[in-house]
């Protein structure tokens, strides 16, 4: 019987796809709640500010605050700020890295900036592109919030963060640190908030790429939904591609939710 405490959840594939919540999302949420079991939605996602993401967590039902939410800009932002307090920075992003940067307290400088710290821009253009690869040949930090190549969009699949940085890796030569999912930085700076440690937390999440991955290399737990990318005729294939294997695979949100219970009843 597992006896985590903590829980840190994927959002899109998880507990919603687009805007409609997930069966079980909001229970799941709620069941937490009640239990005063300590969780973060944890998301790949640089576009969007922590409230933006909750306000679209209770459009759909799911209980959530800004509090509740940890974005990879927002760990992009802190993680500079940590490393280099009033560090000179240059985004190439949208409002919710934007926003990010300027509640960490670093200064924004597009003339010589020590960091260039990247997520989905979907503006971007062949002048940001030469730009970043300036910066960086001068000597600064590539920072990338997550390395997501797509996206989903109203028409499809768009190209994602992780695409725009093959294009400034080319022309720059450097790898990004990247920040978000699969990376255990993202992990680690959820977890930090929460105050625990990674043997008494789990990942929940529908992506093995992502989420799972992420799980194992910050030493979680991880809990797989099959609610979203990873399915029965898929899982096999995505364990070998991984090469990691989920703690517990739960077919819906209602099982987690009782996962989460027992595992609850188990610490005491």
């Amino acid at each position: 019987m597992t006896k985590w405490s903590a829980y840190l959840i994927d959002l899109d594939g998880t507990m919603y796809h687009g805007n409609r919540m997930m069966p079980g999302a909001d229970e799941l949420i709620n069941a937490m709640k009640y239990n005063h079991i300590p969780y973060l939605f944890v998301t790949n996602n640089s576009s969007r500010t922590p409230e933006d993401v909750a306000e679209h967590l209770r459009q759909m039902g799911i209980p959530a605050q800004a509090e509740d939410v940890c974005t990879s800009a927002v760990a992009a932002a802190e993680y500079i700020a940590d490393v280099q307090p009033g560090a000179r920075v240059a985004p190439i992003g949208e409002y919710g890295l934007l926003e990010a940067l300027k509640l960490a307290g670093v200064t924004i400088d597009t003339v010589q900036p020590e960091y260039v710290v990247q997520g989905i821009d979907r503006s971007f253009s062949y002048e940001k592109l030469a730009q970043a690869a300036r910066w960086i040949a001068d000597g600064a930090q590539y920072i990338l919030t997550n390395p997501d190549l797509l996206l989903p969009g109203q028409e499809g699949l768009m190209p994602g963060a992780g695409t725009i940085s093959a294009a400034i890796v080319a022309a720059s030569g450097a790898e990004p640190v990247i920040i978000g999912k699969p990376s255990k930085i993202l992990m680690k700076h959820a977890m930090d908030r929460l105050g625990v440690r990674p043997d008494e937390t789990a990942v929940i999440g529908d992506n093995m790429f992502t989420d799972i991955s992420a799980g194992v290399h910050a030493g979680c737990g991880t809990i797989l939904a099959l609610t979203g990318v990873t399915n029965r005729d898929n899982l096999h294939e995505l364990m070998t591609k991984t090469g990691v294997t989920p703690d517990k695979i739960c077919e819906s949100l209602a099982d987690v939710q009782s996962l989460v219970v027992s595992s609850l009843e188990s610490a005491t």
